[in-house]
């Protein structure tokens, strides 16, 4: 039997470097710096002070009703879903409808709503929450905000693995179009975290940079958060066939996996299957792959680990492949970063044009690889991976391709 394949027909993008998708690319190939200060909170200090900080003023972008009705993540995720379904040309009708669903990744859940709880109860001193606390709070609030808000009845739900959200989430709306159980599947993730709780948490782990964030460096200091979302439309080719739709890329595979070892030190074992169970499963071989969009966080032990597990899967091939992290750029969006480095892998695919890892100064023997440093290169992109290693030992991987009818 045929499996149908999947393939990207429009894509949306809110984050640190621009308000939509190509304000997004252009500022990872200029290799701009989307790192800018946090404001201060009145629920307490703490030490990070810097993050990747969307400037957008969404309650210009929203009416006071919904304002107070969704979370700041929700209304990330709305605002790049409405991007990529314009961007894609595709009406969603009543017939169609049912056969098109959301799913979107979040690796926390509407912090905005938890934190102005706490300022009402232990600073104003407030007897109740505000009445739409729960429905913000939800992890599932982003995909049932998108669903409502572009009329997609078919299978929606959301999916939360921490900073591998995302690319799980591409993983399912990927198999629901290869299953025949949607013909659309609108899917993305998004974040927002920087709030006084979530980053006091991330203080007391200690990998946060105290300065800028170089990943593969050899005096990398840790990672810097960052917020925003990324939504792609994904199309079986037949339905977009029969609508004349400009298609992106040619989603190819997945390959997920787990550590089973522990919550906040990784392993090899577990990125390593996932690589190349998305290899087997977008039936590439190593030799196709040109660009990796890596995980590339700019702790000590994940970019070494990242490195080495691309040695071990691609061995010879290692040395022709370009890599590069721009989360240096934009900040680990944790749930909703493989969403916004999908726009990368897009934009790779596109202009045959890699995004650089800025910051970078020094080499690391351990990243031994070609990992972009600071400025963008041109070189032929045939096929694309891109890599989410989470907390947990959760790990996804997914391949884009050029499309080839």
């Amino acid at each position: 039997m045929t499996i149908p394949r999947a393939v990207i027909t429009g894509y949306g993008c809110i984050s640190s470097l621009g308000n939509n998708a190509p304000e997004t690319w252009a500022g990872m190939t200029e290799g701009r710096n989307g790192i800018s200060s946090v404001n201060p909170s009145e629920l307490g200090e703490i030490s990070i002070s810097r993050a990747g900080v969307v400037q957008r003023d969404l309650s210009k972008m929203f009416e006071p009703r919904l304002m107070r009705q969704y979370d700041r993540v929700s209304l990330l995720a709305i605002l790049a879903a409405k991007e990529a379904l314009a961007h894609s040309g595709l009406e969603i009708t009543e017939e169609l409808s049912p056969r098109a669903g959301s799913i979107i990744g979040i690796g926390n859940c509407g912090w905005e709503a938890v934190e102005e709880g706490y300022v009402r109860s232990l600073l104003e001193r407030k007897r109740r929450s505000k009445i739409f606390a729960v429905p913000r709070v939800m992890p599932s609030a982003p995909t049932s905000s998108v669903s409502m808000h572009l009329g997609l009845k078919g299978p929606s739900f959301g999916v939360t693995s921490a900073c591998s959200s995302s690319n799980h989430a591409f993983a399912a709306a990927l198999q629901h179009i290869r299953s025949g159980l949607a013909d659309v599947m609108v899917v993305g993730g998004a974040e927002a975290p920087i709030m006084f709780g979530i980053l006091w948490a991330w203080e007391a782990l200690r990998i946060v940079a105290p300065g800028p964030c170089s990943p593969f460096d050899l005096n990398r200091r840790g990672l810097v958060l960052g917020e925003g979302s990324g939504v792609i439309v994904l199309e079986s080719l037949e339905h977009a066939r029969a609508r004349g739709a400009t298609i992106h890329a040619e989603f190819a595979g997945a390959g997920s996996s787990a550590d089973a070892s522990n919550l906040v030190i990784p392993s090899p074992t577990g990125p390593e299957q996932a690589l190349r169970s998305c290899l087997q499963d977008a039936r590439l071989n190593t030799g196709d792959i040109d660009y990796i969009n890596a995980h590339g966080t700019g702790t000590k032990a994940n970019d070494a680990i990242e490195c080495t597990v691309i040695r071990r899967v691609f061995g010879e091939q290692a040395e022709r492949l370009s890599l590069s992290s721009t989360k240096a750029m934009h900040g680990h969006a944790l749930g909703g970063a493989g969403a916004i480095e999908m726009i990368a892998c897009i934009g790779a695919l596109n202009e045959n044009l890699v995004p650089p890892t800025i910051n970078f100064e020094t080499p690391d023997p351990e990243c031994a690889l070609d990992v972009t440093p600071n400025h963008a290169r041109e070189r032929e992109v045939r096929a694309v991976l891109s890599n989410a290693f989470a907390f947990g030992g959760l790990n996804s991987v997914v391949a884009l391709k050029k499309f080839v009818d």
